[in-house]
């Protein structure tokens, strides 16, 4: 599979071939090595573009909390709903992207989450006093999530097609630096828009970057070189050579680690906000400063994670992912044993937290796409996505229930920071040579 990658990734531009039965959503072509750039700056833009909503509307919280009339539990509620959307759909689309490929899988997911935007954006934001129930708005942020998620597996199997075992650390690395690029971008537009135009001008937003992050799908991104993982042939069924990665116990033990270090990742993005507002008096403009920080470190360690990784061959990814995971946990007792001082130091400890919560994500990614192979990427990457966001989905749902029970910070910095990268730290498997 990988001499057939690379023969595709270095072959010269032919003139594209088109078989009576293809449709503009199969569309196929011969490119040149370049090409492969292409791929990964289209699956960045749609990876980005998702994130702007996702991780972005939960720095614009507190004004979310207010515009909605929201208590504490309900803003929690309220943020894991997209998260939830994508947890319970990414294996699917994974699935899918391996039966049919990922062009499809793409633009039926951007244009669904397009769609989905305009109609909150347009019945679903406060107006003349009128506040919408928040069913209707945890279902609309449900479905954009479920729609969404689409592009988490499908992008991350083109770039495993077309990108050599040598390159797919960095690339899928690359990649998945959308998530705090988005991000960022996020925390610096959202509150600002929700401040100066209502969540209306936010929904807005959010629904023209998908409509553009859409188009750049549907134009410029072609079937990569690589088998579906059950391709149908006239008179006769093939069934893949290949197994199952949901029957591999490492692919399990990549993607729960993952899930967990979530946990700390979104007690970061959801919640510390809200802990530095109402417990340290800070103002929302360090907050949104802090957390566009958090995305931009993440995002530059992420990459530096899976250039150095590739260097080597791929070999190490786990122990980089274990270093990380216990980075994490010292970081959370940090904050937790700090509670009581000063604002600054705070804010420097769940930025410290936060960057290496994120950093683990690309590796994570590469590492669980190789035991699965290229021809069941998709499948793997939809697995590791839905225990992800399952952990982005279920973080700001705890926070609450453990505040509430605890009546302290401290204790819910332990107990979803530092005890889930713990876990996280055993549970991922030893370097081995062969998987």
């Amino acid at each position: 599979m990988t001499s057939m990658l690379e023969r595709t990734a270095t072959a010269v531009h032919q003139t594209p071939v088109t078989t009576p039965t293809e449709t503009a959503l199969d569309r196929k072509k011969t490119h040149g090595p370049r090409y492969r750039w292409a791929v990964l700056a289209i699956g960045f833009g749609a990876q980005a573009a998702f994130s702007v909503a996702f991780q972005g509307i939960p720095v614009a919280g507190p004004l979310m909390q207010t515009a909605y009339q929201l208590t504490t539990g309900q803003l929690g509620l309220v943020l894991s709903f997209m998260s939830l959307g994508i947890a319970v759909s990414d294996v699917v689309w994974g699935i899918v992207s391996d039966r049919i490929g990922e062009r499809k899988v793409l633009v039926a997911g951007m244009v669904g989450l397009t769609v989905v935007l305009g109609l909150i954006s347009a019945f679903l934001v406060p107006t003349g006093g009128q506040v919408p129930t928040i069913a209707l708005l945890s279902l609309g942020l449900l479905v954009a999530g479920a729609l969404g998620g689409s592009v988490n597996g499908a992008s991350g199997r083109a770039i495993m097609a077309w990108f050599s075992k040598r390159e797919r650390g960095f690339a899928i690395s690359v990649r998945v630096t959308a998530v705090p690029v988005g991000g960022a971008i996020g925390a610096a537009a959202l509150p600002f828009l929700a401040m100066n135009y209502g969540f209306r001008g936010v929904f807005v937003f959010l629904t023209v970057i998908s409509l553009a992050a859409t188009a750049a799908i549907y134009f410029w991104l072609d079937e990569p070189p690589v088998a579906k993982a059950a391709p149908k042939v006239k008179g006769q069924k093939r069934v893949s050579t290949v197994p199952s990665p949901l029957k591999v116990w490492n692919v399990w033990r990549v993607a729960i680690a993952s899930g967990l270090l979530t946990c700390p990742q979104f007690v970061v993005l959801t919640f510390a906000g809200i802990y530095l507002h109402t417990a340290k008096g800070v103002g929302i403009g360090t907050i949104a400063g802090l957390l566009v920080a958090v995305q931009v470190l993440g995002a530059v360690s992420r990459v530096w994670g899976g250039r150095w990784t590739d260097r080597r061959d791929g070999r190490l990814r786990r122990t980089v992912i274990k270093w990380m995971s216990w980075i994490t946990a010292i970081g959370f007792v940090g904050v937790a044993v700090a509670s009581d001082a000063p604002a600054p130091v705070s804010v420097s400890l769940l930025c410290v937290s936060g960057v290496f919560a994120c950093g683990w994500h690309g590796i994570a990614y590469a590492e669980i796409a190789e035991i699965a192979g290229a021809e069941r990427s998709g499948t793997a990457l939809g697995l590791e996505n839905t225990m992800v966001f399952g952990g982005a989905f279920i973080t700001p749902v705890l926070i609450p229930v453990v505040l509430d029970i605890s009546g302290s910070w401290a204790v819910t910095m332990i107990l979803i920071g530092a005890v889930p990268a713990v876990i996280a730290a055993v549970l991922v498997p030893r370097e081995k040579a062969v998987d």
